[in-house]
């Protein structure tokens, strides 16, 4: 299968051309003769740009490959501005598959009996089908109460992730042939990218995962009316199937049906900035994956609409180092201070501590100074995102991956918020969150929060404090006598060495005056004795 898959794949990017990726200069003699021995296979589209057969490619192998180009759309400081453009226009749109194996493979997963205890009604219909699981409507009787509720079960594809690994294991060979032989190929790290991709796939095939990624966010926004998660009923959830409440909403890229609902066009788009900036600033925790096919929109009250997020399959995180250097690079921007841009990327150790801080700065004004002459409602701030790490990245900038996936997710919500509300000034509704933010992680009230933190920890280490003051002052004393001992050794040492030192000379110089004594030289070998015997008598005085 994998042979005849290896073909497919080839036959499909020799008939779309993309051999002209690589330089023919730099492509060694058996490279050429492979290309030459297909030689039926010849490009059918001439008449296309290259980024528009890469993307009619991708789109040609399925739905493994095409979710690897909607990743691949996100990594602008990768791609050019338009490979990177014709990729994102890649649909995710996939022939389910049989809805009576999709029952049959829930059933296995929960239980036969468990199963028919609880779900009353079971749709074989698909409401929705993507690359790695479909979506069934169900009705669920809810076990505190006994009252039925519509549910949706998520299935994983049957078989899919041996075709995932089967398709990796052909990308991981493509990558490095676009890495020895592609002229950009260090500078795009193709084997990182498919790395990259392994990861995050085979994370989606764990639906465990994407439940306790729910269950998380939607406890991370139990207290806000911004956004809403479905509820997860981990009881039936298996590493195959998932089963969560039904929402009903209106999809977030269905602008004219919000608008004929009478929604509040901007407070949704406002609150679309507020949700990310929550995440990301408040939770360090982050739908990393919030395209229109993912988020929807609670019209119930229109005056005062909610977001609701889906499929939390990937997710982001950031630290406290990643946080407070985004946080303050974003005020330096709002605030036009590239020289503070330009140090923060040293201090954070993203640019080589060698970086010559003055010319870094230039290069960030170069590219960011013209974007403040336009008027705020026609600035990106994802654009200012991509910028600040395509300039970085001339200076040797390391990639962080959380901070690929932030971009991501941030280009997401400014294109839903402007798509929304075309006027949206998103620096306006940013900055204060931000200035706020870095106030409460540098000021006094971030001071009293660690010590807030702190108290129950020291609460409970109180009680032992005498004890272990005890300890210390009772391991001191017994340092320092084991200190004295150990200086009146050195000294017992030392004097032993010094008798030993006299005694050698003094038996020396016995047995010298004894020889001189000999040979008649009575005078000189009395001196030597005495002195021998001299010394002798300090040895074993000493």
């Amino acid at each position: 299968m994998r042979s005849q898959r290896l073909y497919q794949i080839i036959k499909t990017f020799l008939q779309y051309g993309l051999d002209e990726l690589l330089p023919g200069e730099k492509v060694p003699w058996y490279g050429k003769l492979l290309r030459l021995s297909f030689f039926w296979l010849r490009n059918q589209h001439k008449d296309k740009s290259i980024e528009q057969r890469f993307r009619l490619a991708i789109e040609s192998l399925g739905p493994v490959y095409i979710k690897f180009g909607q990743m691949l759309s996100t990594r602008r400081d990768l791609l050019t501005p338009a490979f990177a453009e014709e990729l994102a226009r890649l649909q995710d749109n996939v022939e389910p598959f049989d809805g009576a194996l999709a029952r049959k493979r829930i059933i296995e997963a929960i239980g036969p009996k468990k199963f028919e205890q609880a779900f009353i009604e079971f749709d074989q219909q698909p409401l929705a089908s993507a690359s790695i699981a479909q979506v069934h409507a169900a009705k669920m009787l809810r076990t505190e109460d006994n009252e039925a509720i519509n549910v949706v079960i998520k299935v994983i594809r049957p078989g899919i992730e041996s075709v995932i690994l089967a398709d990796i294991e052909v990308m991981q060979l493509f990558a490095n042939l676009v890495s020895k032989y592609y002229h950009q190929g260090k500078r795009l790290r193709p084997e990182e990218v498919v790395d990259e991709y392994r990861k995050t796939i085979i994370d989606e095939l764990d639906l465990l995962r994407e439940a306790a990624n729910s269950i998380q966010l939607k406890r991370n926004f139990a207290d806000d009316k911004v956004l809403y998660v479905p509820e997860v009923y981990s009881d039936y959830c298996t590493r195959d199937v998932m089963v969560m409440e039904r929402i009903y909403g209106i999809g977030v890229g269905e602008v004219e049906q919000l608008k004929a609902a009478n929604v509040n066009m901007q407070l949704l788009a406002e609150r679309g900035v507020e949700v990310f900036f929550t995440q990301v600033f408040r939770d360090s925790f982050f739908h990393a994956d919030m395209h229109p096919g993912n988020v929807f929109v609670d019209v119930t009250n229109p005056s005062d609409p909610t977001w609701i997020a889906i499929d939390c399959g990937i997710v982001g995180t950031l630290n406290k180092e990643d946080k407070r250097y985004l946080a303050e690079n974003f005020v330096a921007f709002f605030n036009r201070d590239y020289y503070q841009v330009a140090q923060l990327h040293v201090d954070s150790g993203w640019v080589p501590a060698d970086t010559n801080v003055e010319e870094f700065e230039f290069a960030i004004r170069t590219v960011c100074e013209p974007i403040f002459e336009k008027p705020l409602s026609e600035i990106s701030f994802g654009q200012v995102l991509i910028n600040l790490f395509n300039t970085a990245r001339r200076f040797d900038m390391e990639v962080q991956p959380q901070l690929v996936l932030l971009q991501k997710t941030l280009l997401y919500i400014e294109g839903l918020g402007r798509q929304l509300y075309p006027e949206l000034d998103l620096w306006k509704t940013a900055k204060p969150f931000l200035e706020d933010w870095v106030k409460e992680q540098m000021g006094p009230k971030a001071l009293f929060n660690q010590v807030k933190e702190k108290l129950p920890f020291w609460g409970e280490k109180l009680p032992e404090i005498p004890d272990l003051f005890y300890d210390y002052l009772k391991t001191s004393q017994q340092t320092k006598i084991s200190q004295l001992t150990l200086v009146r050794q050195m000294q017992q040492q030392h004097q032993q060495s010094k008798r030993l030192q006299l005694t050698v000379v003094s038996v020396g110089l016995l047995i010298a005056a004894s020889v001189v004594a000999t040979q008649e030289f009575y005078q000189l070998a009395g001196i030597g004795g005495i002195i021998g015997l001299v010394l002798m008598l300090r040895s074993l005085k000493d």
